[in-house]
């Protein structure tokens, strides 16, 4: 069994989350191997503790009070390997999406230019069905290797049993603890080209969308055919701020930290614009960012 050492309790999990808010972790493991992360996994069964699972928290809101039982973060748990002859890439979950769709561009593999300026991991573009510049995960993932929260043996989940929608897989019932993710890309395309469009992706996100500044991407999905970005800004929001979030004034679909937010700060602000939104359009904005540790709320 893996042995918790002191640097393991009351970890700060603000550290962990690209917003730089919440509270402290019970427990946090980083696990490097699928067997150390299985192995935590029946840790926190054994010991009747919550097992809540986070990549490079780039799309969570954690509580400032932070969260019991064991926090497993995966982004370390780093691999993969790709056959530019088929096409097949494999990824454990920790691996960044965009540096494995740098990776396959050069190779001479379709399919990932959009993961380019996406600050996640596999595991969580899997879970969330991560998408941009018209382009989605379950376009080319063929399966991924989960285990059950509860422990027992890894299975392999194919992409039709998971339920895909716009930023959507059953995955985000939280059942499963995401292992690795095998990816069908097209092969043999020109990789200057295909180098050239990643570029181009990265370079039209981070010119308008406020990358240097913490936040956590998009907040809310787009009520389709509108954009949640444009229903923002229509109703004068960005610049809008409570305590230290702020609507950006770059991309009114960002809530950024200004400095020294709070995650009350920040859901108290994603509250302010869904009731404006609500009651000037009609409509609920949900947001795509997942909140731990507070109560469940639209």
């Amino acid at each position: 069994m893996t042995q918790l050492s002191p640097r393991h309790a009351n970890a700060n999990l603000a550290d962990y989350t690209t917003w730089r808010v919440g509270g402290p972790a019970e427990w946090l493991a980083e696990p490097t191997t699928i067997a150390e992360t299985m192995a935590w996994v029946e840790w926190a069964q054994h010991k009747g503790v919550p097992c809540q699972v986070i990549g490079a928290g780039s799309n969570l809101l954690i509580h400032d009070d932070g969260l019991p039982g064991l926090c497993l973060c995966l982004r370390k748990l780093q691999d993969h390997s790709i056959d530019a002859q088929s096409g097949v890439v494999e990824a454990l979950a920790g691996e960044p999406i965009p540096s494995l769709a740098r990776r396959a561009a050069r190779a001479g593999l379709h399919g990932l230019e959009w993961a380019v300026g996406i600050p996640g991991t596999v595991g969580g573009a899997a879970v969330m069905n991560a998408g941009a510049q018209g382009g989605c995960t379950a376009d080319s993932l063929i399966s991924v290797r989960v285990m059950p929260k509860q422990g027992g043996q890894s299975f392999d989940l194919h992409c039709d049993e998971l339920d895909f929608a716009y930023r959507h897989s059953r995955l985000q019932a939280d059942n499963f603890v995401v292992l690795s993710a095998r990816f069908q890309l097209e092969p043999g395309h020109d990789p200057k080209e295909l180098s050239r469009i990643t570029k181009e992706n990265l370079n039209h996100r981070t010119t308008t969308q406020p990358y240097q500044q913490p936040s956590c991407g998009s907040v809310f999905r787009n009520p389709e055919p509108q954009k949640a970005g444009k229903l923002i800004e229509n109703l004068g929001l960005k610049g809008t701020r409570v305590g230290g979030a702020e609507v950006s004034t770059m991309h009114a679909n960002f809530i950024v930290n200004i400095g020294h937010a709070q995650a009350n700060d920040i859901n108290a602000l994603i509250h302010l614009v869904q009731d404006r939104v609500e009651a000037e359009h009609g409509l609920r904005l949900h947001p795509e960012v997942k909140r731990l540790g507070f109560a469940a709320t639209a």
